[in-house]
């Protein structure tokens, strides 16, 4: 049976479908992999920068607000379960255009995170002077993993983990051997350093803390390869964010205990710095190498995501039809899988990986924000948990868009027009080809 607008039904002719292979701990991984990614290592200086110690306030914001935005996923994807996230959950709940700007978003926002992804690997791992080459093979090399199939993600992804979690806890470990700071002026975990960025400070840093959360989405996307994704997804989805939450927790308050916010805001490396701050020289290395595996591993899972949302987008004609084909032995989205992997080569070989954070995040709180408002039109017997959850995760994701840094709002905001017209564009021109052929036919 395939899933038919609010319904399932055996009458239509069935489309190409997805192979549901994943099972809970799989489901898991994928999204500790999306989550534990890049962000861990590199997220706390643009947050540092914008509210100093109270990045520690920002990130409880973030994760109340992906909390909400992960429960009503969550209640979503146990009634629809099939590829497409929230692009499915707008068209079906809210209409077709809503769709459209929750997958839009969803597209280019996390396109602008594979390029992050991309060029964070690289900044750890390439010599000088390689960094866009490399990262430009090794979104070539993931996406290769993508195409032989769902269950070789998952497995690879099961390693770069652990791998991630080993090296997480050993530059932990080092930076915090030296103590945190003694109670005074200087200490950042005082009341007053907490807000002395101010509430639009704490904000930004939220927003920008943001980007480290989404991975969860990953999940949800992946509906249609997901054995019994009532149960799955729900549990799936909120494993991994309570673990990422306590990972990033941890991280933070051990690199501002180090290095102070001075330290951590002009730190493009924190928590490796911080482990050479402790006089662990020989964890520098092993937390570099951890950081370069989680760029694989948030860059693996965010390609299988934005390939399934262009699968969906693409069956609805909001994307070209040709790219919602299945490959009839992998059983993956291969056409939109390459053309993401295309469309992420050129991006690293041309874009800044500071500026791709903000503009991520402007992308994805809107996609969440469609997100909340569709799960909140959930009739009673598909819902799980209340509205009010809903109606906070809405609210969380427009006050955090407002605070994000100017130019990621301004180009965000252009990158939508641009697809608005570009479906309008092909909503005429199938409304005038129709014509034309009913014409010809009378």
């Amino acid at each position: 049976m395939v899933f038919t607008g609010r319904r399932y039904s055996a009458s239509v002719t069935p489309q190409p479908q997805l192979a549901r292979r994943l099972r809970t701990p799989d489901a898991v991984f994928i999204g500790l992999g999306s989550m534990i990614g890049a962000g861990v290592f590199a997220a706390f200086t643009p947050a540092a920068q914008a509210a100093g110690s109270g990045l520690l306030v920002g990130l409880a914001v973030a994760a109340f607000v992906a909390f909400c935005n992960a429960t009503s996923t969550a209640q979503l994807a146990a009634s629809y379960p099939l590829s497409g996230g929230a692009y499915l959950y707008g068209r079906e709940r809210l209409g077709a255009l809503w769709g459209f700007l929750a997958g839009w978003s969803f597209v280019i926002g996390k396109t602008a995170s594979c390029a992050a992804m991309a060029l964070t690997f690289a900044a750890y791992a390439a010599p000088s002077g390689w960094e866009r080459p490399v990262a430009a093979a090794a979104v070539v090399a993931l996406a290769a993993v993508n195409y032989r199939g769902i269950t070789r993600t998952a497995q690879l992804t099961r390693v770069i983990v652990v791998v991630v979690l080993v090296g997480l806890a050993i530059g932990v470990t080092a930076a915090a051997s030296g103590g945190l700071p003694e109670i005074g002026d200087a200490n950042p975990f005082a009341a007053d350093a907490l807000v002395a960025g101010g509430w639009h400070g704490l904000l930004q840093s939220a927003g920008l803390l943001f980007f480290a959360f989404a991975g969860y989405a990953r999940v949800a996307t992946m509906g249609e390869e997901v054995v019994d994704p009532a149960r799955t997804i729900p549990r799936a989805i909120t494993i991994a964010l309570a673990a990422t939450v306590v990972v990033y927790a941890v991280v933070a308050v051990v690199v501002l205990g180090a290095l102070g916010v001075d330290g951590v805001a002009g730190s493009p490396t924190p928590l490796a710095d911080a482990a050479v701050e402790s006089g662990w020289r020989w964890a520098e290395p092993v937390v570099r190498v951890a950081a370069a595996v989680a760029s694989l591993g948030a860059l693996l899972g965010l390609i299988a995501g934005i390939g399934r949302t262009g699968l969906a987008m693409a069956r609805e004609a909001d994307l070209p039809r040709w790219l919602s084909a299945v490959h009839p032995k992998f059983h993956v989205p291969h056409r939109a899988e390459v053309a993401v992997a295309v469309v992420i080569v050129a991006l690293v070989l041309t874009v800044d990986l500071r500026g791709a954070i903000g503009f991520s995040s402007f992308g994805v709180l809107l996609y969440y924000l469609i997100a909340n408002v569709a799960a909140f039109t959930q009739p009673g017997e598909q819902r799980r948990y209340p509205r009010a959850l809903q109606v906070a995760g809405a609210f969380g994701c427009l006050v955090l868009v407002a605070t994000l840094p100017p130019v990621s709002i301004v180009v965000g905001v252009a990158v939508l027009v641009v697809g608005v017209a570009y479906r309008a564009a092909v909503q005429r021109y199938a409304a005038r080809s129709n014509s034309e052929s009913r014409s010809r036919k009378a």
